[in-house]
Protein backbone atom coordinates (compact mmCIF):
# COMPACT_ATOMS: atom_id res chain seq x y z
CA UNK A 1 0.00 0.00 0.00
CA UNK A 2 1.46 3.37 -1.04
CA UNK A 3 1.73 6.25 1.39
CA UNK A 4 -0.17 9.36 0.20
CA UNK A 5 2.18 12.33 -0.12
CA UNK A 6 1.17 15.92 -0.88
CA UNK A 7 3.45 18.62 -2.23
CA UNK A 8 2.65 22.34 -2.35
CA UNK A 9 4.75 24.08 -5.03
CA UNK A 10 4.52 26.55 -7.92
CA UNK A 11 7.70 25.10 -9.46
CA UNK A 12 6.50 22.89 -12.32
CA UNK A 13 10.06 21.76 -13.11
CA UNK A 14 10.57 20.61 -9.52
CA UNK A 15 7.21 18.81 -9.45
CA UNK A 16 7.87 17.03 -12.75
CA UNK A 17 11.38 16.01 -11.75
CA UNK A 18 10.27 14.72 -8.38
CA UNK A 19 7.38 12.74 -9.87
CA UNK A 20 9.88 10.44 -11.58
CA UNK A 21 12.14 10.13 -8.56
CA UNK A 22 9.85 9.34 -5.63
CA UNK A 23 9.86 5.72 -4.40
CA UNK A 24 7.05 3.52 -5.73
CA UNK A 25 5.67 3.12 -2.22
CA UNK A 26 4.83 6.86 -2.12
CA UNK A 27 1.93 8.32 -4.12
CA UNK A 28 2.80 11.96 -4.85
CA UNK A 29 0.06 14.53 -5.46
CA UNK A 30 1.10 18.09 -6.35
CA UNK A 31 -0.97 21.10 -5.26
CA UNK A 32 -0.21 24.54 -6.68
CA UNK A 33 -2.53 26.66 -4.52
CA UNK A 34 -2.20 26.95 -0.75
CA UNK A 35 -5.96 27.37 -0.39
CA UNK A 36 -6.47 23.85 -1.83
CA UNK A 37 -4.00 22.15 0.47
CA UNK A 38 -6.13 21.70 3.62
CA UNK A 39 -9.01 20.35 1.50
CA UNK A 40 -6.69 17.75 -0.04
CA UNK A 41 -5.27 16.93 3.42
CA UNK A 42 -8.75 16.20 4.78
CA UNK A 43 -9.63 14.12 1.71
CA UNK A 44 -6.44 12.06 1.46
CA UNK A 45 -5.00 12.08 5.03
CA UNK A 46 -1.41 12.16 3.70
CA UNK A 47 1.48 10.62 5.61
CA UNK A 48 3.89 13.29 4.28
CA UNK A 49 3.39 16.91 3.19
CA UNK A 50 6.16 18.77 1.35
CA UNK A 51 6.06 22.59 1.29
CA UNK A 52 8.00 24.60 -1.26
CA UNK A 53 8.42 27.89 0.61
CA UNK A 54 11.60 28.99 -1.18
CA UNK A 55 9.67 31.92 -2.66
CA UNK A 56 6.96 33.46 -0.48
CA UNK A 57 4.72 36.24 -1.70
CA UNK A 58 3.51 38.51 1.08
CA UNK A 59 4.35 38.37 4.75
CA UNK A 60 4.31 34.58 5.15
CA UNK A 61 1.17 34.58 7.33
CA UNK A 62 -0.78 32.16 5.12
CA UNK A 63 2.13 29.74 4.97
CA UNK A 64 2.66 29.94 8.73
CA UNK A 65 -1.03 29.28 9.32
CA UNK A 66 -0.90 26.18 7.09
CA UNK A 67 1.97 24.73 9.13
CA UNK A 68 0.15 25.51 12.35
CA UNK A 69 -3.12 23.92 11.23
CA UNK A 70 -1.39 20.75 10.05
CA UNK A 71 0.48 20.46 13.33
CA UNK A 72 -2.83 20.51 15.23
CA UNK A 73 -4.29 17.54 13.37
CA UNK A 74 -4.87 14.44 15.59
CA UNK A 75 -2.68 12.38 13.22
CA UNK A 76 -0.31 15.03 11.98
CA UNK A 77 1.64 14.11 8.80
CA UNK A 78 5.41 14.35 8.52
CA UNK A 79 6.16 17.90 7.36
CA UNK A 80 9.06 18.68 5.02
CA UNK A 81 9.73 22.37 4.36
CA UNK A 82 11.89 23.71 1.53
CA UNK A 83 12.87 27.23 2.53
CA UNK A 84 15.18 30.05 1.54
CA UNK A 85 18.01 31.23 3.73
CA UNK A 86 15.86 33.92 5.37
CA UNK A 87 12.11 33.95 4.90
CA UNK A 88 9.43 36.25 6.37
CA UNK A 89 9.54 36.48 10.16
CA UNK A 90 6.07 34.91 10.85
CA UNK A 91 6.92 31.90 8.66
CA UNK A 92 10.39 31.46 10.15
CA UNK A 93 8.92 31.59 13.65
CA UNK A 94 6.32 28.94 12.82
CA UNK A 95 8.96 26.71 11.16
CA UNK A 96 10.97 26.91 14.37
CA UNK A 97 7.94 26.00 16.50
CA UNK A 98 6.53 23.11 14.47
CA UNK A 99 7.93 19.61 14.12
CA UNK A 100 9.25 19.60 10.57
CA UNK A 101 12.31 18.70 8.51
CA UNK A 102 13.72 21.86 6.92
CA UNK A 103 15.74 21.87 3.67
CA UNK A 104 17.46 25.22 3.13
CA UNK A 105 18.58 26.52 -0.24
CA UNK A 106 20.36 25.45 -2.32
CA UNK A 107 17.99 22.50 -2.53
CA UNK A 108 16.69 20.53 -5.49
CA UNK A 109 15.03 17.35 -6.71
CA UNK A 110 17.83 15.07 -5.52
CA UNK A 111 17.67 16.43 -1.95
CA UNK A 112 13.91 16.03 -1.65
CA UNK A 113 13.90 12.58 -3.26
CA UNK A 114 16.67 11.36 -0.94
CA UNK A 115 14.78 12.63 2.09
CA UNK A 116 11.51 11.01 1.00
CA UNK A 117 13.29 7.66 0.68
CA UNK A 118 14.02 7.81 4.41
CA UNK A 119 10.29 7.67 5.13
CA UNK A 120 9.68 4.60 3.00
CA UNK A 121 8.73 1.84 5.47
CA UNK A 122 10.96 -1.21 5.63
CA UNK A 123 9.59 -4.72 5.59
CA UNK A 124 7.01 -5.08 8.36
CA UNK A 125 8.51 -5.94 11.71
CA UNK A 126 6.38 -7.65 14.31
CA UNK A 127 6.22 -5.47 17.40
CA UNK A 128 5.20 -7.37 20.43
CA UNK A 129 5.60 -6.29 24.03
CA UNK A 130 5.35 -9.13 26.50
CA UNK A 131 6.20 -8.06 29.99
CA UNK A 132 8.08 -10.13 32.51
CA UNK A 133 5.96 -11.89 35.08
CA UNK A 134 5.69 -9.43 37.97
CA UNK A 135 7.73 -10.10 41.05
CA UNK A 136 5.53 -7.96 43.28
CA UNK A 137 2.19 -6.17 43.28
CA UNK A 138 4.00 -3.01 42.26
CA UNK A 139 4.37 -4.30 38.69
CA UNK A 140 0.87 -5.68 38.21
CA UNK A 141 -1.32 -4.15 35.52
CA UNK A 142 -4.59 -2.73 36.77
CA UNK A 143 -7.33 -0.46 35.50
CA UNK A 144 -6.50 3.17 36.26
CA UNK A 145 -8.35 4.77 39.16
CA UNK A 146 -9.49 7.69 37.01
CA UNK A 147 -9.61 8.33 33.27
CA UNK A 148 -10.35 11.68 31.62
CA UNK A 149 -11.20 11.03 27.96
CA UNK A 150 -11.37 13.38 24.98
CA UNK A 151 -11.74 12.85 21.24
CA UNK A 152 -8.12 11.92 20.52
CA UNK A 153 -6.44 11.60 23.92
CA UNK A 154 -6.97 10.42 27.48
CA UNK A 155 -5.36 11.15 30.82
CA UNK A 156 -5.09 8.23 33.27
CA UNK A 157 -3.95 8.25 36.87
CA UNK A 158 -3.70 6.08 39.96
CA UNK A 159 -2.64 9.02 42.14
CA UNK A 160 -5.32 10.09 44.69
CA UNK A 161 -4.23 13.74 44.63
CA UNK A 162 -4.37 13.94 40.84
CA UNK A 163 -7.60 11.92 40.68
CA UNK A 164 -9.47 14.53 42.72
CA UNK A 165 -8.02 17.38 40.67
CA UNK A 166 -9.00 15.75 37.37
CA UNK A 167 -12.58 15.16 38.57
CA UNK A 168 -12.96 18.88 39.30
CA UNK A 169 -11.19 19.84 36.08
CA UNK A 170 -13.55 17.69 33.99
CA UNK A 171 -16.52 19.62 35.41
CA UNK A 172 -14.87 22.97 34.64
CA UNK A 173 -13.95 21.79 31.13
CA UNK A 174 -17.62 21.43 30.18
CA UNK A 175 -18.41 25.06 31.05
CA UNK A 176 -17.26 28.29 29.40
CA UNK A 177 -14.90 29.39 32.15
CA UNK A 178 -11.25 30.45 32.06
CA UNK A 179 -9.01 27.74 33.51
CA UNK A 180 -5.57 28.24 35.08
CA UNK A 181 -3.16 25.29 35.01
CA UNK A 182 -0.12 25.41 37.29
CA UNK A 183 2.59 22.79 36.95
CA UNK A 184 6.27 22.25 36.35
CA UNK A 185 7.67 22.09 32.84
CA UNK A 186 6.91 18.70 31.30
CA UNK A 187 4.10 17.85 33.73
CA UNK A 188 1.41 17.80 31.01
CA UNK A 189 -0.14 21.29 30.96
CA UNK A 190 -0.43 21.50 27.16
CA UNK A 191 -1.75 17.91 26.98
CA UNK A 192 -4.43 18.72 29.58
CA UNK A 193 -5.32 21.99 27.85
CA UNK A 194 -6.01 20.11 24.60
CA UNK A 195 -8.02 17.56 26.55
CA UNK A 196 -10.10 20.34 28.14
CA UNK A 197 -10.81 21.65 24.64
CA UNK A 198 -11.84 18.20 23.38
CA UNK A 199 -14.24 17.70 26.30
CA UNK A 200 -15.85 21.13 25.89
CA UNK A 201 -18.65 22.09 23.52
CA UNK A 202 -16.02 23.91 21.45
CA UNK A 203 -14.31 20.65 20.49
CA UNK A 204 -14.95 21.13 16.76
CA UNK A 205 -13.44 24.64 16.74
CA UNK A 206 -9.69 25.50 16.57
CA UNK A 207 -7.29 25.02 19.48
CA UNK A 208 -4.47 27.57 19.29
CA UNK A 209 -1.53 27.49 21.73
CA UNK A 210 0.62 30.58 22.33
CA UNK A 211 4.02 29.90 23.91
CA UNK A 212 4.47 33.31 25.54
CA UNK A 213 7.87 32.40 26.93
CA UNK A 214 9.20 31.61 23.43
CA UNK A 215 8.27 35.02 22.02
CA UNK A 216 10.09 38.35 22.41
CA UNK A 217 8.18 40.61 24.81
CA UNK A 218 7.40 43.11 22.03
CA UNK A 219 5.77 40.38 19.89
CA UNK A 220 3.57 38.72 22.51
CA UNK A 221 0.85 41.38 22.26
CA UNK A 222 0.87 41.20 18.46
CA UNK A 223 0.65 37.39 18.60
CA UNK A 224 -2.38 37.52 20.89
CA UNK A 225 -4.27 40.56 19.58
CA UNK A 226 -2.85 41.10 16.08
CA UNK A 227 -1.59 44.33 14.55
CA UNK A 228 -2.19 46.68 11.66
CA UNK A 229 0.28 47.51 8.91
CA UNK A 230 2.91 49.97 10.10
CA UNK A 231 2.26 49.41 13.81
CA UNK A 232 5.97 48.65 14.25
CA UNK A 233 9.05 48.20 12.07
CA UNK A 234 8.39 44.65 10.82
CA UNK A 235 4.60 45.04 10.53
CA UNK A 236 4.44 44.99 6.73
CA UNK A 237 0.79 43.88 6.61
CA UNK A 238 -2.27 43.55 8.83
CA UNK A 239 -2.24 40.43 10.98
CA UNK A 240 -5.03 38.73 12.92
CA UNK A 241 -3.96 37.64 16.37
CA UNK A 242 -4.85 34.37 18.06
CA UNK A 243 -8.01 35.81 19.65
CA UNK A 244 -9.40 36.44 16.16
CA UNK A 245 -7.97 33.32 14.49
CA UNK A 246 -9.44 31.05 17.18
CA UNK A 247 -13.01 32.12 16.39
CA UNK A 248 -15.17 30.28 18.93
CA UNK A 249 -12.37 27.84 19.70
CA UNK A 250 -9.88 27.70 22.56
CA UNK A 251 -6.65 29.62 23.16
CA UNK A 252 -3.89 28.35 25.46
CA UNK A 253 -1.58 31.06 26.81
CA UNK A 254 1.40 29.16 28.18
CA UNK A 255 3.89 30.79 30.57
CA UNK A 256 1.49 33.63 31.31
CA UNK A 257 3.84 34.83 34.04
CA UNK A 258 6.06 36.51 31.39
CA UNK A 259 3.35 39.00 30.37
CA UNK A 260 4.15 42.64 31.05
CA UNK A 261 1.81 45.03 32.95
CA UNK A 262 0.18 46.49 29.81
CA UNK A 263 -0.37 43.02 28.35
CA UNK A 264 -1.94 41.89 31.62
CA UNK A 265 -4.38 44.83 31.49
CA UNK A 266 -5.46 43.96 27.95
CA UNK A 267 -5.82 40.29 28.86
CA UNK A 268 -8.01 41.12 31.85
CA UNK A 269 -10.23 43.26 29.62
CA UNK A 270 -10.59 40.42 27.11
CA UNK A 271 -11.55 38.02 29.91
CA UNK A 272 -14.20 40.41 31.25
CA UNK A 273 -15.69 41.80 28.03
CA UNK A 274 -14.09 39.93 25.14
CA UNK A 275 -12.93 43.25 23.67
CA UNK A 276 -9.50 44.46 22.60
CA UNK A 277 -7.75 46.63 20.02
CA UNK A 278 -5.05 45.23 17.69
CA UNK A 279 -1.62 46.82 18.09
CA UNK A 280 -1.57 50.20 16.32
CA UNK A 281 -5.34 50.26 15.78
CA UNK A 282 -8.25 52.15 17.36
CA UNK A 283 -10.75 49.58 16.10
CA UNK A 284 -12.33 47.51 18.90
CA UNK A 285 -12.58 43.78 18.17
CA UNK A 286 -14.69 41.28 20.10
CA UNK A 287 -13.40 37.76 20.73
CA UNK A 288 -15.58 34.72 21.35
CA UNK A 289 -12.71 32.36 22.16
CA UNK A 290 -12.36 30.43 25.38
CA UNK A 291 -9.16 31.00 27.35
CA UNK A 292 -6.91 28.52 29.14
CA UNK A 293 -3.78 29.91 30.78
CA UNK A 294 -0.82 27.99 32.14
CA UNK A 295 2.32 28.69 34.14
CA UNK A 296 5.14 26.70 35.69
CA UNK A 297 5.25 29.24 38.53
CA UNK A 298 2.76 29.92 41.30
CA UNK A 299 1.36 33.38 40.54
CA UNK A 300 0.74 34.50 44.13
CA UNK A 301 4.43 35.26 44.90
CA UNK A 302 4.53 37.31 41.68
CA UNK A 303 1.58 39.35 42.95
CA UNK A 304 3.41 39.98 46.23
CA UNK A 305 6.48 41.06 44.22
CA UNK A 306 4.24 43.43 42.19
CA UNK A 307 5.08 41.56 38.97
CA UNK A 308 1.53 40.32 38.41
CA UNK A 309 -1.72 42.29 38.71
CA UNK A 310 -3.82 41.29 41.74
CA UNK A 311 -7.13 41.74 39.87
CA UNK A 312 -5.99 39.40 37.08
CA UNK A 313 -4.64 36.91 39.61
CA UNK A 314 -7.90 36.73 41.58
CA UNK A 315 -9.86 36.36 38.36
CA UNK A 316 -7.69 33.42 37.28
CA UNK A 317 -7.43 31.88 40.75
CA UNK A 318 -11.14 31.01 40.81
CA UNK A 319 -10.49 28.06 38.49
CA UNK A 320 -6.90 27.13 39.35
CA UNK A 321 -5.75 23.53 39.00
CA UNK A 322 -2.33 22.41 40.17
CA UNK A 323 -0.77 19.47 38.33
CA UNK A 324 1.49 17.53 40.70
CA UNK A 325 5.00 16.73 39.44
CA UNK A 326 5.77 13.14 38.43
CA UNK A 327 7.80 12.53 41.61
CA UNK A 328 4.55 13.12 43.55
CA UNK A 329 2.66 10.69 41.27
CA UNK A 330 4.68 7.58 41.96
CA UNK A 331 1.80 5.14 41.19
CA UNK A 332 1.69 6.56 37.65
CA UNK A 333 5.36 6.02 36.76
CA UNK A 334 5.17 2.33 35.80
CA UNK A 335 1.89 2.61 33.79
CA UNK A 336 3.30 5.61 31.92
CA UNK A 337 6.55 3.74 31.24
CA UNK A 338 4.65 0.74 29.86
CA UNK A 339 2.62 2.97 27.57
CA UNK A 340 5.69 4.78 26.28
CA UNK A 341 7.48 1.44 25.70
CA UNK A 342 4.62 0.20 23.55
CA UNK A 343 4.48 3.46 21.59
CA UNK A 344 8.22 3.71 21.01
CA UNK A 345 8.58 0.02 20.10
CA UNK A 346 5.92 0.45 17.44
CA UNK A 347 7.34 3.77 16.22
CA UNK A 348 10.90 2.48 15.82
CA UNK A 349 9.90 -1.07 14.84
CA UNK A 350 11.95 -2.64 17.61
CA UNK A 351 10.81 -5.89 19.19
CA UNK A 352 10.58 -5.91 22.97
CA UNK A 353 9.82 -9.40 24.29
CA UNK A 354 10.52 -8.86 27.99
CA UNK A 355 10.81 -5.98 30.45
CA UNK A 356 13.12 -6.64 33.37
CA UNK A 357 12.05 -5.30 36.74
CA UNK A 358 15.42 -3.59 37.10
CA UNK A 359 14.19 -1.00 34.60
CA UNK A 360 11.11 -0.23 36.69
CA UNK A 361 13.21 -0.10 39.84
CA UNK A 362 15.47 2.56 38.39
CA UNK A 363 12.51 4.56 37.09
CA UNK A 364 10.78 4.46 40.47
CA UNK A 365 13.87 5.63 42.35
CA UNK A 366 14.54 8.63 40.10
CA UNK A 367 12.78 11.92 41.07
CA UNK A 368 12.12 13.10 37.47
CA UNK A 369 12.84 16.84 37.54
CA UNK A 370 11.79 16.93 33.86
CA UNK A 371 8.52 15.14 34.68
CA UNK A 372 6.51 13.13 32.11
CA UNK A 373 8.38 14.62 29.16
CA UNK A 374 11.71 13.48 30.59
CA UNK A 375 10.30 9.99 31.24
CA UNK A 376 9.10 9.71 27.63
CA UNK A 377 12.50 10.71 26.26
CA UNK A 378 14.30 8.27 28.57
CA UNK A 379 12.02 5.43 27.44
CA UNK A 380 12.59 6.35 23.80
CA UNK A 381 16.34 6.08 24.34
CA UNK A 382 15.98 2.74 26.15
CA UNK A 383 13.87 1.23 23.36
CA UNK A 384 16.29 2.43 20.67
CA UNK A 385 19.18 0.76 22.52
CA UNK A 386 17.26 -2.50 23.02
CA UNK A 387 19.12 -5.10 20.92
CA UNK A 388 18.30 -8.43 22.58
CA UNK A 389 14.50 -7.88 22.95
CA UNK A 390 14.92 -7.39 26.71
CA UNK A 391 14.57 -3.98 28.33
CA UNK A 392 16.43 -3.48 31.58
CA UNK A 393 18.28 -0.74 33.44
CA UNK A 394 21.23 -1.40 31.09
CA UNK A 395 19.46 0.63 28.42
CA UNK A 396 18.90 3.60 30.74
CA UNK A 397 21.25 6.60 30.98
CA UNK A 398 23.77 6.25 33.79
CA UNK A 399 22.43 9.19 35.79
CA UNK A 400 18.97 7.61 35.90
CA UNK A 401 20.25 4.33 37.37
CA UNK A 402 22.59 6.18 39.73
CA UNK A 403 19.66 8.41 40.77
CA UNK A 404 21.56 11.61 40.03
CA UNK A 405 18.94 14.08 38.79
CA UNK A 406 19.61 17.47 37.28
CA UNK A 407 18.29 20.60 38.95
CA UNK A 408 14.72 20.26 40.18
CA UNK A 409 12.26 22.92 39.14
CA UNK A 410 11.21 23.50 42.71
CA UNK A 411 14.00 21.91 44.74
CA UNK A 412 11.39 19.32 45.58
CA UNK A 413 11.72 16.61 48.21
CA UNK A 414 13.17 13.24 47.36
CA UNK A 415 10.75 10.39 47.97
CA UNK A 416 11.65 7.21 49.80
CA UNK A 417 13.72 4.96 47.58
CA UNK A 418 12.37 1.66 46.29
CA UNK A 419 14.94 -1.13 46.57
CA UNK A 420 15.47 -4.64 45.22
CA UNK A 421 18.12 -7.09 46.37
CA UNK A 422 20.18 -6.59 43.23
CA UNK A 423 19.92 -2.81 43.20
CA UNK A 424 22.89 -1.16 44.88
CA UNK A 425 22.76 2.45 45.99
CA UNK A 426 25.29 4.47 43.99
CA UNK A 427 28.84 4.90 45.18
CA UNK A 428 31.62 6.83 43.48
CA UNK A 429 32.92 3.68 41.79
CA UNK A 430 29.43 2.72 40.58
CA UNK A 431 28.83 6.23 39.26
CA UNK A 432 32.07 6.13 37.26
CA UNK A 433 31.19 2.69 35.90
CA UNK A 434 27.70 3.79 34.89
CA UNK A 435 29.07 6.84 33.10
CA UNK A 436 31.68 4.73 31.28
CA UNK A 437 29.10 2.15 30.22
CA UNK A 438 26.80 4.92 29.04
CA UNK A 439 29.54 6.46 26.89
CA UNK A 440 30.46 3.10 25.35
CA UNK A 441 26.82 2.29 24.51
CA UNK A 442 26.24 5.70 22.91
CA UNK A 443 29.44 5.44 20.86
CA UNK A 444 28.51 1.94 19.70
CA UNK A 445 25.13 3.20 18.59
CA UNK A 446 26.66 6.18 16.76
CA UNK A 447 29.02 3.83 14.90
CA UNK A 448 26.35 1.32 13.93
CA UNK A 449 27.75 -1.13 16.52
CA UNK A 450 31.10 -1.44 14.75
CA UNK A 451 33.62 -2.32 17.46
CA UNK A 452 36.56 -1.20 15.32
CA UNK A 453 35.12 2.26 14.68
CA UNK A 454 33.90 2.55 18.28
CA UNK A 455 37.37 1.76 19.64
CA UNK A 456 38.88 4.39 17.33
CA UNK A 457 36.30 6.99 18.40
CA UNK A 458 37.01 6.28 22.08
CA UNK A 459 40.78 6.26 21.58
CA UNK A 460 41.24 2.74 22.97
CA UNK A 461 42.21 -0.62 21.50
CA UNK A 462 39.68 -3.21 20.39
CA UNK A 463 40.88 -5.53 23.17
CA UNK A 464 40.26 -2.84 25.81
CA UNK A 465 36.83 -2.15 24.32
CA UNK A 466 35.97 -5.86 24.31
CA UNK A 467 37.04 -6.22 27.97
CA UNK A 468 34.98 -3.23 29.04
CA UNK A 469 31.93 -4.48 27.13
CA UNK A 470 32.32 -7.85 28.85
CA UNK A 471 32.71 -6.12 32.23
CA UNK A 472 29.50 -4.09 31.82
CA UNK A 473 27.48 -6.83 30.14
CA UNK A 474 27.19 -5.02 26.82
CA UNK A 475 26.26 -7.63 24.23
CA UNK A 476 25.99 -5.43 21.11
Amino acid sequence: MSLPTLMLTHDAVLAEGLAGRVPQSLSLHVVSEAAQLMTRVREQAPAIVVFDFRTVLGGGHLEARLLEELGRLPSAPQLIVMASGSGPEPLERQIACCESVVLREPVGVDDVAALLEEYVPDEPVAVKVVEQAPQSDLFEDADPDYVMTGLTRRFETNCPRLRMMLADLEVAARHDVTVLLIGETGSGKTFLARLIHEISLRRNEPFLPVACGALPSDLIESEMFGHVKGAFTSAHADKDGKFVAAGRGTILLDEIDVLGPEQQVKLLRVMESGQFEPVGSNRTVTSEARLIVASNLDLQPLVEQKKFRPDLYYRLNMMKFEIPPLRARRPDIVPLAKRFIREQAAKHQIQVSRIDNSLYTALLNYPWPGNVRELEHVIQRAVIYCRDSVLSDRQLPGHIVACQPGPSQEGGPQFERFTEADFVRSSLGRQVALSERDIIEQTLFQNNHSRTNTAKALGISRVTLYNKMKKYGITK
